[in-house]
């Protein structure tokens, strides 16, 4: 017998809209608990999810989804959405290879009118469908919920500025998971707030605004202002209502019998201009470790339902954002300019760690990478030496900031670049394969690229004492090599590379993390009689060129390997060999790089197969480059 009974009945979002409201509330518990055991199969983000079931039935009980736009904003809160738009049936395959995408994604629903991993999109993208609604002449609703977490970040409020000068319909809810922005929810303000969503209440606010049209313009502005300001003091909506926003809230969001009215109200009602309502709700809802967690189960590895508790794999080398963690304390002690920043990422980037140490040398400026790019250019005008730890994926929502407030001013920021290169389930979305390029085509950029995790010390040891412009350290995400690691690192010599092993015919040139199969590739190779030089570049910027010169001179092919797309490191070396003659005397260079298309996710091995960068990959190129008529190939 099935333990969701409720929920087998739910092939769509139309089998929902005739359900009573208890049939919702015991599809809402059966969502949750399926919610629950998928995750626990597969691994992800589960207290988002766990925190908008109820309004994710209430949402499509209401609305005529798919043709009603339904946006979630980021993604990760939208398992639940997926199982109740006809993926119930893969959501055991969440973010495995071939399987679901761990975000809400165009291609693989009709349900999912916009694919969002990165944050405060909705509100923009959602306004652009609202408008190409009303010029196709049509009615739909479009509602984008958002998180709080979400909100910090100006993009949000540059749309809600854009929409609130509009009469197109847009429905925000802003889901308030922290309970920090609300007071208490309450049987009274229920009920207020339902009345404030009706028709009549909003019909009745016209009349008063077109009578208060008819005073004096004194008069009629202090009218209209003393009823702004009045239900701003009632429910916390002022802010919302200066941006031109009608504000509803704040509700219950766990409770359907409230939702679900307010939502029909809300729905129902045909005063132009956008409404935002405002529900709180419970990161973690309904399963005990979620809630109990100090991250409300934000991003799980699988889990025993039962206890909670984490499947963990054998011990093994810590991870790089760990290491980097440690040899930024040990820099920061060393030196009290030091500070850190972090965009709402402190736990991911190792920041946490380094707060622990150092509380009042620590910034986290929320879901706002653009201002924490130039939050820490303002701390180096005044001689500290501020260290911004952001995702390489996330960097990129900051580039004119990078450009004009800190390059362009030759100012000693210093990027600490997570997740560089293909980052396994989370997919191409957060991927770091662009830093290189963007930040490369910069002047006076120092860029480097850690091969292990004693690499990374030392370059964190460098970029603190880089102090005439930027820098920018990339190193990828997950567990180290397992090399000795110093207590503190030492600065490398700026521009220099090094040979790991020295060779003949073939010449291996590396940036980055690839390096353990840059030197499987090489015992490959000379297990075929093949003599290869391995390199390890370390800096992408300025480039080593006295060692491209040697490795161009002494070898018959050179292959440069890196985790990111064309026009990165590659170019670089391509460009110094071209303008300086390399290319006229036969030389065979291979650049091996991220193949022009997005990844799909999977683990990290995978997708590296998949872009051709492991070493039985790198060997077929170096055969290739030699041909059928190398001596070297015939010798082997």
């Amino acid at each position: 017998m099935s333990n969701t009974p409720m929920l087998d009945r739910v092939k769509s979002p139309a089998d929902m809209r005739g359900l009573s409201g208890k049939e919702l509330r015991v599809l809402a518990d059966e969502l949750r608990q399926e919610t629950i055991d998928a995750v626990s199969i597969t691994g992800g983000h589960l207290g988002a999810g766990l925190g908008v079931v109820e309004l994710t039935v209430a949402l499509h009980h209401v609305f005529d989804t798919p043709q009603d736009r339904l946006i979630w904003d980021v993604g990760h809160q939208a398992y639940p959405h997926k199982i109740l738009t006809g993926r119930r049936d893969k959501i055991r395959t969440l973010r495995q290879p071939g399987g679901l995408y761990g975000f809400t994604k165009r291609s693989e629903s009709e349900y999912d009118p916009f694919g969002a991993a990165h944050s405060s999109t909705s509100i923009s993208a959602g306004l652009g469908m609202a408008v190409a609604h009303h010029l196709r002449g049509e009615r739909r609703n479009v509602v984008c919920v958002i998180g709080d977490g979400a909100m910090s970040a100006g993009m949000a409020y540059e749309a809600m500025n854009n929409a609130g000068s509009m009469p197109h319909r847009l429905i925000v809810i802003l889901n308030d998971n922290k309970m920090s922005i609300a007071p208490a929810v309450g049987a009274l303000n229920a009920y207020l707030v339902r009345l404030i969503s009706s028709h009549s209440f909003r019909s009745l606010r016209e009349i008063g605004k077109q009578f208060a049209a008819k005073l004096p313009k004194s008069m009629g502005v202090a009218a209209a202002r003393a009823e702004e300001y009045a239900r701003g003091m009632a429910t916390g909506g002022t802010l919302f209502e200066e941006l031109g926003f009608f504000y509803i809230g704040p509700i219950d969001g766990h409770n359907l019998d409230q939702l679900i009215p307010i939502l029909k109200n809300v729905r129902d009602d045909d005063t132009p201009g956008p409404v935002l309502l405002h529900v709180i709700t419970q990161k973690g809802k309904g399963y005990a470790p979620a809630e109990n967690s100090a991250e409300k189960g934000h991003a799980l590895n699988k889990f025993d339902v039962m206890t909670g508790v984490q499947v963990k794999g054998k011990a093994g080398p810590p991870s790089y954002t760990n290491v980097f963690a440690k040899a930024l304390i040990a820099e920061a002690a060393a030196d009290e300019k030091i500070v850190a920043i972090t965009a709402a990422m402190p736990s991911g980037t190792g920041l946490d760690k380094f707060t622990e140490a150092f509380p009042d040398r620590s910034y986290d400026v929320g879901i706002a990478e653009q201002h924490a790019v130039t939050f820490a250019a303002g701390l180096a005008t005044e001689g500290f030496k501020p260290f911004a730890a952001i995702y390489s994926t996330f960097l990129q929502r900051a580039y004119d900031q990078v450009v004009h407030d800190v390059a362009i001013q030759k100012l000693p920021v210093r990027f600490a670049i997570d997740r560089a290169g293909l980052v396994g389930a989370d997919g191409p979305t957060h991927a770091g394969s662009f830093d290189l390029g963007y930040l490369g085509a910069l002047p006076g950029f120092v860029i480097m690229a850690a091969a292990d995790e004693a690499e990374l010390m030392h370059m964190i040891a460098t970029a603190a004492a880089i102090d005439d412009g930027p820098s920018a350290v990339r190193y990828p995400r997950g567990e180290g090599t397992g090399v000795t690691l110093p207590e503190r690192g030492k600065p490398l010599e700026i521009g220099k590379g090094r040979i790991l092993r020295e060779g003949t015919s073939i010449a291996i040139l590396n940036l980055g993390a690839r390096l353990q199969e840059c030197l499987a590739a090489a015992d490959e190779l000379g297990a075929r009689g093949l003599s290869t030089t391995v390199a390890d570049a370390r800096f992408a910027k300025p480039l080593d060129e006295a060692l491209v010169r040697r490795l161009a001179r002494e070898h018959e092919v050179l292959i440069t390997i890196e985790e990111g797309t064309v026009g990165g490191f590659s170019s670089f070396v391509l460009h110094f060999l071209a303008t300086n003659g390399f290319l006229d005397l036969g030389l065979k260079i291979r650049p091996m790089v991220l193949p022009d298309r997005f990844i799909a996710h999977g683990t990290p091995q995978g997708m590296y197969e998949d872009a051709g960068l492991n070493a039985h990959q790198i060997v077929d190129v170096a055969l290739g480059a030699l041909g059928s008529n190398s001596a070297a190939v015939r010798r082997a």
